[in-house]
This record gives C-alpha cells, structure tokens and sequence, in this order.
C-alpha cells in the first residue's frame, strides 16, 4: 500500500516597481506550480496550481501558506478539477493559511471538486486580512461522480472557513455533511442535487445596490437550481445548490465581474486553463 501523501506549499508575492511578482515558490509533492502569467498586465499574477497526484486519498495532508505583501494583486486557480477519492477509514486532510497586507487583493479560485462516495474528507482555511485588503473566494463541490449514477453515500465532507482582521472575526463558515440518503434528499441538506458551491468576498462592505444587481443576474440567467445572496458586516455570501458547475461557475463569474469593476475599476480575465 502506497504511503500518504504530506503536501507543502509555500507561496510569497511582492510588488516589485509596478509589478506583483510570486518572490517565494516552495513546493512539496504533490503540489506543483506552472510558471507566473501576466494576461491582464503587470499588477496582477494569475499562478496555477497543479496536484499531480490526481487526487487525495484516505491520510493525505495538504497544507499551503500564502502571503500576500501590501498592494499586491494575485490570482490562483488550479490545473484541474480536484478529487477526493473512496476511504477505507482516514481522513483526506487540507490546511490553508492566507496573509493578505495592507491595500492586498487575493482571489482564491480552485476549479470543481468531486468527492466520491465513501470519501471522508476535513479542510480548514484561515485567512488574515489587513487594512484595506480584500479577498474574493469559491468553493464548487460536487458530491458523487453523477455522470456514473453515483451518490455521496456512506462519506463525510467538513469544512472550515475564517478570515480576521485585527484579531476580530469578519467571516466564519461551517460545513459538515454526512453522506446518506436522508441527508442527500432533506431540503436541510443537498434537496437531491449534487453541488454546493459557495462565493465570499471579504473586507469591504457591499452596498445594498450592488446585491440587487447580483440577484438579478440570477434571475436573468435561466439558471437551474436554486441560490442565495447574503450581504455580510464586511462584504458578501452567495450560495448555490443545483446539478451545474457549469451554471455554478457561470453565475459566479458574474458576480465577480461586478465586484471586480466596483472595487478594482478592472474587468475580469478568465484564466486560460478553465
């Protein structure tokens, strides 16, 4: 039987004249980074990252640490779709810590996660916002390889998200399923669909005019399944629940594309790797 993976990244941005520059690149197998790119100019790095084991397995640990200098701008996606493949009885394990100084922008975009049925599966993500710094963030789950008739049986997802700024909380999101068909089909739980996927954007306040504006993208975009728009102290939560990721990532490109030209007076520009 194969040992388990122990993952290390370590990731440090700095702004170099007008540039935002990835100044430290520390990987451990599994994790990988492709080189920097610029497709929207200097001030902000797109960096990609690529876990080439595929998947996480039963005791795998991940962990990364991200630090953003002040006023840096970087984005960071992954290469492919994550996987949290079957457990015999440990846990898959995940641990991110993200440090974004002073007038800071990160956007924390991994594409689509799929749990298969008899996963088990714990992340925790931190993140410590300074003054003026912001943080855009997405989350797509699939629960189960539908394309295959497969259900989130006999698994258990748990997730933990906080994010602070002076030693005060502004976001803190707790999720926990159980997979088992009660669960699967209660509308307290997934209501039968096989994604959940969740929007943050944290560190600034969201005017009331702008969650309208959100809304009504829904609203006018035909979209299956069914969603939420929540504004927060400190920015805003938006939930979907449906059968697309396609629909999931669509609707949530929208909402950035917004934020994006209120906060950053910047379109977006989608990575080349989705």
């Amino acid at each position: 039987m194969a040992s388990p993976w122990a993952g290390e990244l370590e990731l440090e941005f700095a702004k170099r004249q007008q540039q935002t520059v990835l100044t430290r690149n520390y990987a451990v197998a599994p994790w990988k980074i492709q080189r920097s790119l610029y497709p929207e100019g200097d001030q902000v790095c797109h960096c990609i990252l690529l876990h080439t084991a595929g998947g996480l397995v039963g005791g795998d640990l991940l962990s990364a640490k991200i630090h953003l200098q002040p006023h840096t701008q970087a984005l960071i996606t992954t290469a492919t779709a994550s996987k949290i493949y079957r457990s015999t009885g440990e846990e898959s394990l995940q641990n991110i810590h993200i440090r974004i100084d002073e007038g800071a922008n990160l956007e924390w975009f991994p594409q689509e996660t799929i749990a298969f049925a008899e996963s088990k599966y714990r992340q925790t993500t931190r993140i410590d916002l300074a003054s003026n710094a912001t943080c855009t963030l997405w989350e797509i789950v699939r629960f189960g390889r539908t394309a295959r008739g497969e259900k989130f049986l006999d698994g258990n997802w748990r997730s933990h998200t906080e994010v602070w700024r002076d030693q005060s909380p502004l976001w803190i999101d707790r999720q926990f399923l159980n997979g088992n068909s009660e669960m699967l089909g209660s509308p307290n739980g997934l209501n039968n669909y096989a994604i959940a996927a969740s929007f943050i954007f944290v560190g600034a306040q969201v005017e009331p005019e702008l969650i309208t504006r959100i809304r009504s993208t829904w609203e006018q975009g035909n979209y299956q399944g069914v969603s939420g728009v929540t504004r927060s102290l400190a920015g805003l939560v938006c939930r979907y629940c449906g059968d697309s990721s396609s629909d999931a990532r669509k609707w949530f490109q929208q909402i950035w594309q917004l934020l994006r030209v209120s906060y950053r007076n910047r379109t977006i520009c989608v990575p080349r790797v989705w």
